[in-house]
């Protein structure tokens, strides 16, 4: 009987998120890289299995509930932990979220054991694989980035966040005149001239909703009443700022509990 080849499954792409450089998902049984580096920064969850690792002459290795953030520049492998390989999700992130100075203190601690982080991280991947979802995609990009910020280098007052009623309810009135033609963080942040992540925190301490949650909320509401005004899944997703039915559907069911079709025929009934 033929030996059974080694599993190699991966997808890669690049979003339209500012910051973003690649999203590389893989699933490898014993695959193993050589040592290499990279220009941006790895920011690196596993769903199954473990990651053992090499970093400036370290080893290292990545359980479920931790995340890994290896700096550029700086040379690293990798390899399979366990007898059946390992399934990661990479983000390949840009200056614009890590300077370059915080790369001495992710080489000295390149394993985060941080739930909300990997929560957080799970949630970004899963939005950059929906069209339709940048402004979630961004926003919690924003998190993600400050998390990553505070563990790399000391608490500042200049880290504690800061409340801004008078901001959140600029963003606020922003996102309600363009709930259908919807708006990025970068155009938000240039209208209303604060800083994208300081933009995400106010709305957030001031409504306990992020902005992108607040959108989507107002976009559902606005498909509950043309659904139940007789149009088609399919002709409210475009009137309502989704990217597609599917788009809709997803978000619908997770605020009402039932697809647009269903809602549409209880109501009718």
């Amino acid at each position: 009987m033929a030996a059974q080849r080694p599993q190699q499954e991966v997808s890669a792409w690049r979003p339209r998120i500012p910051g973003v450089v690649e999203v590389f998902h893989a699933h490898f049984t014993e695959y193993a890289y050589p040592m290499h580096v990279h220009e941006a920064w790895t920011l690196l969850i596993v769903d199954d299995g473990a990651v053992r690792y090499d970093l400036d002459r370290h080893e290292h290795g990545t359980p479920l509930d931790t995340v890994t953030l290896l700096p550029p520049h700086v040379p690293h492998n990798g390899s399979p932990a366990t007898p059946h390989g390992f399934r990661k999700r990479v983000l390949y992130l840009d200056g614009t979220q890590l300077p370059d100075g915080l790369i001495g203190a992710a080489v000295d601690r390149p394993d985060l054991r941080d739930p909300a982080l990997r929560l957080r991280v799970g949630q970004l991947h899963t939005a950059l694989a929906h069209a339709g979802d940048e402004l979630e995609a961004e926003s919690r990009l924003m998190f993600i980035g400050r998390r990553l910020r505070a563990h790399l280098r000391p608490r500042t007052t200049a880290d504690v966040p800061r409340t801004d009623p008078a901001l959140a309810r600029r963003l606020r009135e922003l996102l309600d005149e363009r709930v259908v033609d919807g708006l990025t963080l970068d155009e938000a942040a240039g209208l209303v001239h604060a800083h994208p992540a300081h933009l995400v925190r106010a709305f957030s301490t001031a409504y306990g909703i992020a902005p992108h949650q607040y959108l989507n909320s107002r976009r559902v509401d606005r498909a509950r009443r043309l659904l139940l005004d007789g149009r088609s899944p399919g002709e409210v997703a475009s009137a309502t700022g989704f990217f597609d039915q599917s788009h809709l559907t997803r978000h619908f069911r997770k605020l009402v509990g039932v697809t647009p079709g269903r809602y549409a025929r209880t109501g009718r009934n």
